[in-house]
């Protein structure tokens, strides 16, 4: 399963287009770019086991870090600043990772 089976190949290299500048990612802006915030919660769900790749039911600093990479092969690592904000922003129950009701519940608040 590939992330672009989900999203239009367009919106994917325009959201990479977007952030391709150090510190320049935003969370909200990117869903919202890449039209992620558009999906039904099944279409998000596939795309958070996507991101969640050890498949552990989490998304943790280390898969933030490569997130980039899982839209486009070619795109950058985020900041070490970038992944603390993201995993802030995502992380409402303060454990440290992002859980799937948290990452739905950042994507449809973009």
């Amino acid at each position: 399963m590939a992330i672009n089976e989900f999203l239009a190949a367009s919106d994917i290299t325009s959201a990479i287009n977007a952030c391709k500048a150090k510190d320049s990612f935003s969370p909200k802006t990117f869903f919202k770019t890449v039209g992620l915030s558009k999906k039904t919660p099944t279409e998000i769900e596939r795309i958070f086991k996507i991101l969640d790749q050890d498949q552990s039911g989490y998304i943790e600093q280390h898969e933030l870090q490569l997130f980039l990479q899982n839209f486009s092969k070619g795109a950058r690592l985020l900041t070490m600043a970038e992944t603390r904000a993201f995993l802030l922003e995502g992380d409402s129950d303060g454990d440290g990772k992002i859980g799937w009701e948290e990452f739905s519940a950042l994507v449809k608040s973009s």
